[in-house]
This record gives C-alpha cells, structure tokens and sequence, in this order.
C-alpha cells in the first residue's frame, strides 16, 4: 500500500489545471533571520487555502462509478474537509463530513459553501471518527482518509517534485507531520528526484505521535496547540514506514516557535499562515544550527488561520519584542500628575495605548495612587531610555508582564 514514484508522476496528470500549481519563491527576510538560505513553497494560495486540495482530488477520481454515486466520507477539523468537498462538488459526488462540535464556525460554513453535508459530532476528532465510521457502514459510503491511504499520500508527493523543478539544488525541505501522507509522499517523491536531499519532519511538541513512533518513546500526546492542523495522535499505517526509511530527523517545535512563525510569514514575507502552515520556520528557530548555511525548502502548507488568534499572536509577538510593554508607577494622587507622566512619555516618544488608575491596593498610600500604563515603543533600546527617563523623574517603572496584573 505505501506510495510509489509512479504514483505521483500520475497523480501530477491528474491534478494539472484542477489544482494550482503554486509558486516557490526565495526569502531573503527568513533567511536572514534563520542563517539558512530559505525558499517557500506556498501551498496557502490553493482555493481552499491548504495542500489537502492534491490528495482528496487524486482520491476521488480514483474511485468507480458505483462509489461516486454512493458518495463518500471524511472526518475533518478543517483543511482536509474543505479540500473534499470542493473537488467533490466538482465531481459530482455527493460528501458527507463530519467535524467535531468545537470545529470553528468559518471552517464549518466554508466546507458548507461547496456543497457537502456537514455533520458536528463530538468534542475531538476521535469522536468525530466514530460517528463517520458510523455513518459510513450505515449508508455505503467511501472513506476519504485524509492521510492514512496511498491516492491521498501521491497527490500530495507533487508539491515536491514542483519544488525541486523550480529549485533542483535543495539541500534539504522540512516538512511539518500530522498522520504523515504530506512528508510520505514527499519524501518518496524528493529522495526519487534528488538522493542526497534530506528530509526533516517537524511536529508539534505537544503532539509527538511520530517521534514516538520513530524512536519507540513515550512523549505525553495531548494539549491545546496553535498547529491543531498537525495535532495527530494516531500516525497512519502507511505512512509510518516511509517516515523510518526517507526520513532523516522528526523536530518538535514548541508553542512560542510556532507563534513566531506564524507572525513571522505576516509581517516578513507579508503571507498568512496557520500554525501547522508555519511549523516548518518554527523548526528553523528553534534549532537553528541545524539549518544555518543550507538551502532549504519550506512547504507553507495551510493558510487557514482565525482572524482572532492571527490578531493575538501579533499582540503577543509585539510584547515579546518590547514594542508593546505594560508597566506600573506608584504616584501622589493629586491633579496634574499623571498630566507630568503624560507629557514626560511624549516627549520620549512613546504612544500611550492604555492608563489605569488603581487606587483600592492596600500597599498603597491613602494619599497615593498605583498607574497602570500600556505604552507602544520604537523597541527594546527605547524601552530603557522611557525607563530611565522615569527613573530620573522620581518614577521608578515596575514591568507587569502578561497574566501578572492584579485583579480586584
């Protein structure tokens, strides 16, 4: 069952001019941050925003007439369930998808938008699972897996040889793991094309389901991540053996890379990406020794990202860069104070976002006030100069960092 060269020479026929052929183009903003030489391959400008677009189309004319008509099934939080309902609509085969309950709205209506039958079921994925299954013994349905199947594992083999046609001398693409069809077929594809190219997988470390399948370990699997894309508990069948022959090394990123990443691609290369889109430049930052001198491809394999979760992250990276910094003064609780404060942080140049009196801290004197005060800076440097300025003024700074502020 595992994929073949052959396969994915196929699958490319099948998917020409149905698919986006999508466009991979150097980095030089990445580049210069990570020491690699990086070239993106973004997947995020398929229709439906993911890569999964290959494989549920190589799957679906894969099957007889007498399964079309029957229809077919798959369980999905997003990217995959859009990706077969789009080519299914096109096809004219009826999909039913079943999404857990928690799925996001905008997911739901999208794959909504294309015509399948949408089914909400569950808290997780594993529940939605058993409610397809369900489904699917009840009224003969086909099962799309959306990694777990040869058809699915060479569609997505194409974007490979697409990478390596545009940049034949790649030293290495590093490939992010769910279940394992992207870097399965990509790895046969890659190693066939170039031999001495390596792979590097990169999972989520909260989700190490192939690296403890690799190494026979047993990482905790489970937890709220930003790459819930690639949040797999259970690797496939077909896919685990091909990860143990072409694989060369699986990395395991942590929250605060995959953040970094995602905004990353927004403010450097002025592109959206998802967290499990971004896992592969979360690998470059978190190991970058690794990486540093080599040519390196970058599958952005997904762009579907909550605008609410988009905008925190920015927020969140901007703290992290002391562009955006909360502090704490301890002031005489008269008029024309924090007017002084005021006029003292404009003429250092800093926008003032928010201002806080608190006035009921028992550690504080009757006759005094604490103010909280939320400030945009140019970056670190100007930070300490505000801060040193205060000082001077009698106003020493206390940083409140994130979750530190106390509640009444």
């Amino acid at each position: 069952m595992n994929v073949t060269m052959a396969a994915i020479e196929a699958a490319r026929k099948t998917i020409a001019g149905q698919v986006m052929r999508t466009p991979m183009l150097p980095a030089p903003p990445l580049s210069a941050i990570t020491g690699a030489e990086v070239y993106v391959k973004y997947e995020n400008l398929q229709v439906t925003n993911s890569f999964k677009e290959r494989g549920a189309l190589v799957k679906l004319v894969s099957l007889s007439d007498s399964e079309k008509a029957r229809g077919v099934i798959a369980m999905s939080a997003g990217n995959h369930a859009q990706a077969v309902a789009l080519h299914a609509s096109r096809l004219g085969v009826p999909a039913t998808i079943v999404m857990p309950e928690t799925t996001p709205f905008v997911k739901v209506a999208a794959t909504r938008s294309h015509g399948a039958r949408v089914v909400l079921d569950g808290e997780t994925l594993s529940d939605a699972q058993a409610r397809a299954e369900a489904i699917q013994s009840a009224e003969g349905l086909t099962w799309v897996h959306p990694y777990d199947d040869p058809h699915v594992m060479a569609g997505q083999g194409t974007i490979a040889c697409e990478m390596l046609e545009d940049v034949p001398d790649l030293d290495m693409i590093v490939i992010p793991i769910g279940g394992g069809g992207l870097i399965g077929g990509n790895a046969v594809a890659a190693k066939t094309l170039r031999p001495g190219i390596e792979i590097v997988g990169v999972e989520a470390a909260l989700y190490p389901s192939m690296w403890n399948a690799i190494h026979g370990g047993s990482r905790p699997v489970g937890g709220p991540t930003l790459a819930e894309g690639i949040a797999v508990k259970i690797v496939g069948k077909s896919t685990l053996p091909v990860v143990r022959e072409h694989v060369r090394d699986i990395v395991l990123v942590g929250e605060s890379e995959l953040e970094r990443a995602v905004n990353l691609y927004l403010t450097r290369q002025k592109t959206i990406a998802e967290g499990a889109g971004a896992a592969g430049l979360a690998a470059l930052i978190a190991e970058p020794e690794r990486f540093r001198g080599r040519k390196v491809g970058l599958i952005l394999c997904g762009g579907n990202i909550d605008p609410r979760i988009l905008a925190s992250i920015m927020m969140r990276e901007l703290e992290r860069d002391d562009r955006i910094v909360s502090f704490r003064l301890t002031i005489p609780d008269r008029p024309g104070v924090l007017g002084l404060v005021a006029t003292l942080l404009g003429r250092m140049g800093a926008n003032i976002l928010e201002v806080e009196h608190r006035r009921m801290f028992l550690d504080t004197p009757a006759k005094g006030t604490k103010l909280d005060i939320t400030i945009e800076t140019r970056d670190r440097e100007h930070l300490r100069e505000i801060f040193a300025a205060l000082e001077a003024e009698g106003l020493p700074a206390t940083r409140i960092e994130a979750g530190d502020a106390d509640v009444l």
